[in-house]
């Protein structure tokens, strides 16, 4: 297989692929970025938690 052919067949297949809408991508992009920020908040306050435990056993 040529570099050209190879070109072409990733075309060829990039046009069969059901793209989101606008809409769709920045939903879910929205969702991710919310999901992202509590899974940050949930972490932290459990590494803050445990630092101030760890915190009590050290001089």
């Amino acid at each position: 297989m040529s570099f050209t052919d190879y070109i072409k067949e990733t075309q060829a297949e990039a046009k069969k692929v059901s793209w989101p809408t606008t809409k769709q991508t920045t939903w879910l992009s929205a969702v991710v970025i919310v999901v992202s920020v509590l899974i940050a908040a949930y972490l932290g306050l459990f590494d803050f938690i445990f630092t101030r435990i760890l915190s009590l056993f050290t001089l």
